[in-house]
């Protein structure tokens, strides 16, 4: 993702003004509607993660979305570095599952004026977290996940965005697939795999 980042940082610097947005997702996800109202209706952020009301793993770093102007792109970088220079330093030892999330939430909770009574309301908000702008997203939109156990895909609340297949819940992504390729239009979404395993939501 850092690479990525800064390609495009190199890209601006090199005199291409065109704006792309960008959003970054496990391979589990599914994006099952448009997003590009996250960067129409909140125009004062950097980058943008999701969070639920979980004490111990208050932020799924599954979906990370970066505002595609040359400001954007440097502050979302110089915050994820951050957030890897805390892994590295931390949570190697949770390497295989849940570091990146632990030192994402260890990033934003030691920011001194951060209040973490906000992630108890299902609410979009804005906060400055080391110089950057950080948008919260609520999980039970942007990063939704069916409940555990469910026998096919169904029951999804209207105002999903995003489909997060953790688990075992992986099995049910043919079938949302199948679902949702039928019902919905995203021929304007460029999608492509990065060597990272995250996919790129390009708008």
């Amino acid at each position: 993702m850092q690479t990525f980042l800064e390609r495009k940082l190199q890209e601006h610097s090199q005199g291409q003004r065109l704006i792309n947005h960008y959003i970054f997702t496990d391979s589990d996800i599914a994006v099952v509607d448009d997003l590009g109202h996250i960067f129409q209706n909140h125009q004062n952020f950097h980058l943008a993660l999701t969070f639920r009301n979980n004490k111990d793993q208050p932020l799924n770093s599954g979906f990370i979305a970066v505002r595609g102007t040359p400001d954007g792109i440097l502050r979302a970088k110089v915050f994820l570095q951050k957030v890897l220079s805390i892994y590295s330093s931390k949570y190697m030892n949770a390497s295989r599952m849940l570091g990146d999330q632990l030192a994402l939430a260890w990033v934003v909770k030691s920011h001194p004026s951060f209040d973490t009574r906000r992630f108890t309301k299902a609410q979009a908000f804005v906060e400055e977290i080391g110089g950057a702008s950080v948008l919260f997203l609520p999980c039970a939109t942007y990063n939704w996940t069916p409940p555990e156990g469910a026998g096919q895909f169904h029951g999804m609340p209207l105002d999903v965005k995003v489909v997060h297949f953790k688990g075992s819940r992986k099995r049910l992504m043919l079938e949302s697939w199948n679902f949702l390729s039928s019902s919905s239009d995203s021929s304007d979404m460029l999608c492509l795999i990065l060597a990272s395993g995250r996919t790129k939501y390009d708008f």
